[in-house]
């Protein structure tokens, strides 16, 4: 990713990620779920 910008992913307990961050320039917030199972997504969520 050749436009790609230095970025910072702040938690809540405090940890930071540096990574890179690409599209629209900003602060936002979120929720982070990552998931590869097949089925149940529905569990993940509550």
């Amino acid at each position: 990713m050749k436009n790609a910008k230095p970025a910072l992913l702040a938690l809540e307990d405090g940890s930071l990620w540096p990574g890179f961050g690409f599209g629209a320039a900003g602060d936002t917030t979120g929720e982070i779920v990552f998931n590869t199972s097949l089925s149940g997504y529905q569990e993940i969520l509550t």
